[in-house]
């Protein structure tokens, strides 16, 4: 081979192995958000100083508003590249990572405060769980406690067993759960939830103050039960393959700047939906609250729920144990 073949061919070898972000990456995320709410607003300002940060190589476009389709189909973009990242609640990813859901369980939490304590522990655990099957993962961001949200007054699981209740597509821990209630839910899109609110196909939702505002529900409800039925979170999930595109410093430097951007983010949202809860009963929303008697059985059932979702493989007995060290840590004992 002459000399100027080995050097083509080490010139060739040589431009292969250059990293892709010498050129700008643009991060393409999809969300459900609307554009002008926070957290597309915090993740827009953080796309902005990650491209001055990183003198343009790596820069953020927000599709926002579920333009880009449901969670499903996103995911999909996102494994043949057409999208790089979701920011969405965090049941949209549990399939990849099932003990996410150990947040979500029905009736664990009684105060924000013992959300944060759990959290304080439990965050990284799930960020690290995400990041080894394949997704570099920023949050939780508070989603604030679901509520039962009714037109008829549900204090009772008997009452809750006479109402239509809605399910999120897709959510096979909370049908797992809703079987144990003994509630037959109907399942939908998130999209067709106001339309059948309005035709009476469902008459009951479980949701947090923001949505239930924001997507105008609670208009078409009356009552919502005083119990916090669980935690909500989101998270923003990039493909690990995609972020890998980028040069070490740049990881790096994208890595620190969602990972402030995201704690501020978390506090946002913590404010926004107490703020919403609070536009809720201004609005009229009455609440429900139910009796001892009606709590412990609400109290009991959920944990039989739990018990069907570890059985059922949704939820791991080692972090179900740790979640439950955590709370009776908090609670003394």
């Amino acid at each position: 081979m002459s000399v100027f073949k080995t050097f083509r061919r080490m010139a060739l070898v040589g431009l292969i192995s250059l990293p892709v972000s010498l050129g700008a990456m643009e991060l393409k995320i999809s969300t459900l958000y609307p554009d002008g709410t926070s957290a597309v607003n915090t993740l827009r300002a953080a796309g902005k100083q990650l491209a001055e940060e990183t003198d343009g190589r790596v820069s953020i476009r927000v599709y926002a508003g579920g333009t880009m389709g449901d969670d499903r189909a996103v995911q999909r973009r996102i494994r043949i590249g057409q999208l790089h990242g979701q920011l969405a609640q965090a049941g949209a990813f549990a399939s990849h990572y099932k003990d996410s859901q150990i947040l979500n369980l029905p009736l664990s939490f009684r105060s924000l405060d013992e959300v944060d304590h759990v959290r304080e522990t439990l965050d990284p655990v799930i960020r690290d769980g995400f990041e080894e099957n394949g997704w570099v993962v920023f949050g939780p961001v508070d989603g604030g406690f679901a509520y039962l949200m009714t037109r008829n007054p549900v204090a009772s699981v008997a009452d809750l067993r006479r109402q239509k209740v809605w399910l999120p597509a897709g959510d096979s821990g909370s049908a797992m759960a809703a079987r144990e209630f003994g509630v037959s839910p109907v399942v939908l899109n998130l999209g067709a939830v106001l339309t059948s609110l309005q035709t009476g196909t469902i008459d009951a939702f479980a949701a947090p103050a923001v949505p239930a505002l924001t997507l105008q529900w609670y208009s078409r409800v009356n009552h919502y039960t005083d119990m916090p039925l669980l935690y909500t979170y989101g998270i923003l999930a990039l493909g690990k393959q995609h972020v890998a595109r980028l040069s070490d410093a740049d990881q790096a430097t994208l890595r620190r700047v969602l990972g402030e951007a995201f704690a501020e983010m978390d506090r946002k949202e913590r404010a926004d939906n107490q703020r919403a809860m609070e536009a809720l009963k201004a609005q009229g929303l009455e609440p429900v609250k139910p009796d001892d008697e009606q709590l412990a059985e609400w109290r009991k059932l959920a944990n039989q729920a739990t018990d069907r979702l570890v059985e059922g493989g949704e939820i791991s007995a080692e972090m179900l144990e740790r979640l439950n060290t955590l709370l009776d840590e908090y609670r003394g004992g």
